[in-house]
Formats: C-alpha cells, sequence, structure tokens
C-alpha cells in the first residue's frame, strides 16, 4: 500500500485500540472500589488501636492524602484496569498492522512468542501477588512501638503494580534468552558459561525490585535463576540439533571452515598415471617441436 493508506490503517487501528480502552475504563469504575479492595488486599490493616497492639505493629492504617485523592485514584485504577482488560483488543490491532510485513516464520515465531510469554508474564505476576502478604508484615515488623502506620492507597497501589509488572517481565527472561539463541546471536555454551554472572545479576535485580526482607529476595531469584538454566539447557539442546542438520551452522561468518590438508595421490596425463610427461606428444625436429 502507499504512505497514505498505511497512516490511514494506523488511525483507524489506534481509534479502535482507544476506543476499546475507554470503554472497558468507564466500565470499571463501577467496580473501582473492589479492585482497590483486591490490589490492597495484601496489607494487613488495622481496624482498632487494640488490634494493631495485638500483631506487634504488623499492621497498618490505609489513608487518603487531599481532598482529590480518592477521586483520582478511582481514575487510575479505572484506567489501569481498562489497559489490562483489553489488551487483546490493542494488542491485536497492533499485531494486524505489522503482521503483512512478516514472513511465515517471522509470523509463526511471533505466535509462539505471544503463546508462551503472555502465560510467563500471569505466572509472574501473580507471585508477586502471593509474595506481598508475606513481605510487608516483616517491613511493618520495624515500627516503634509507641508508633501507628498510616499507608496511603496511593502507596500501596504503586508498591503492588511496580512489584507485579516487575515480577512479569523478570520471568520473561529465559524467553529472551531462546530467542536470541533462535536468531544465531549467542550460543547455549556462552550462556553457560555466563552462569556466575547471571545468578549474581539476578539477585541484584531480586534485591532491588522487592521490598527490603531476604526471603523476598530469596524467592524471587530462585525461580528466576532455575528459569535461566531452563533457557540455558533449551539453547545447548536447540544448538546440538542446528549441529546435526548442518555442521557448519555455528560457524560466523568471519571464521573459516576446516580445511582437508590430508595428501592424496594425483592421477597422471592421460595415457596412464605411470606414463612420460612427453608420452603422446609429436616427435621433436631438431630438438624442437611445431610451436617452437
Amino acid at each position: 500500500m502507499p504512505l497514505a493508506e498505511h497512516l490511514r490503517e494506523l488511525r483507524n487501528r489506534l481509534a479502535v485500540a482507544v476506543l476499546a480502552i475507554v470503554v472497558v475504563t468507564v466500565v470499571a469504575m463501577f467496580f473501582a472500589q473492589d479492585i482497590i479492595n483486591l490490589l490492597t488486599e495484601p496489607l494487613p490493616k488495622c481496624f482498632q488501636i487494640e488490634g494493631a497492639e495485638s500483631t506487634g505493629g504488623r499492621c497498618a492504617t490505609l489513608t487518603y492524602e487531599g481532598l482529590t485523592s480518592p477521586f483520582t485514584t478511582y481514575v487510575k485504577v479505572s484506567l489501569l484496569a481498562g489497559l489490562v482488560i483489553a489488551a487483546p483488543v490493542w494488542l491485536y490491532q497492533a499485531w494486524a498492522f505489522m503482521a503483512p510485513g512478516l514472513h511465515r516464520n517471522e509470523r509463526k515465531y511471533s505466535r509462539t512468542v505471544v503463546a508462551v510469554g503472555a502465560p510467563l508474564f500471569l505466572v509472574g505476576v501473580y507471585f508477586a501477588y502471593w509474595l506481598l502478604p508475606r513481605a510487608i508484615p516483616v517491613l511493618l515488623s520495624f515500627t516503634a512501638p509507641d508508633a501507628e502506620n498510616l499507608v496511603s492507597v496511593a502507596n500501596i497501589l504503586d508498591i503492588t503494580v511496580r512489584m507485579a509488572i516487575a515480577f512479569g517481565f523478570a520471568f520473561e527472561l529465559p524467553l529472551i534468552l531462546v530467542l536470541l539463541n533462535l536468531g544465531g546471536v549467542v550460543s547455549g555454551r556462552r550462556m553457560l558459561s555466563w552462569w556466575r554472572a547471571m545468578v549474581i545479576g539476578i539477585a541484584v535485580f531480586a534485591a532491588a525490585v522487592t521490598p527490603t526482607d531476604p526471603m523476598s529476595m530469596i524467592a524471587l531469584a530462585i525461580p528466576v535463576t532455575a528459569l535461566y538454566f531452563l533457557a540455558t539447557g533449551i539453547s545447548l539442546a536447540n544448538d546440538y540439533r542446528r549441529r546435526r542438520r548442518d555442521p557448519d551452522a555455528m560457524l560466523s561468518d568471519d571464521e573459516a571452515s576446516d580445511l582437508d590438508l590430508t595428501p592424496s595421490v594425483l592421477d597422471g596425463p592421460e595415457g596412464g598415471s605411470g606414463s612420460r610427461p612427453d608420452a603422446g606428444e609429436p616427435p621433436r625436429r631438431n630438438g624442437y617441436d611445431d610451436a617452437t
């Protein structure tokens, strides 16, 4: 299509995607309070001072900061729900716009990425939601004896969403590594040689995105490390399959193939391998041939 047709198609698909997000956001506003309760559920709440004392300070009171904070929180939560629930629509519109420009094998790999990447991301989000109720009480246990924990709704929502996104993308690490291997960017042997640096990097990442709780860091680092070694195993198996089909497939563009330098017996000229070089030539006259 000409450029104007591409731009027109992009405009129409963006309009459909935005309309789907707006419709779902408006509907989600009627259930915003239920969504807020779901996202703030990992926080142990104190409904009275006696309850806080009975739990040793491991609870908090939810608060709103400012007069407009409840309304802005409703809007943010509804918009977040609209983006998540309407994801199949706007992802399909993006795919439909890019798919005609892809080759058949590229479309096959794209479907595989979506089929594997989406469940991995959801597993990471669920893992973060499972971990938060176990990590937050540890943080609240550092509260002074005579102090009361006041946590704003915006703060707990920010922590919950940030943890869910961080865990979701962390679980995409094996998929990215396998894709790099399939594209010939990195080999499985090279990935295996990185294992020390990768283990340390995963531990640092887990410490940065999780609350200041060693158990939370370990709970994130162990499954991500296991997924890294799983991706390495898949890449090694793929490299072995590739070598069996094409022994030179693992060579780089600047690397020469192995040459067979074993000497071999060459056949002689016409007339047999044992004939003299001048056998069959016309007789010389006065030491010179006809050409001379």
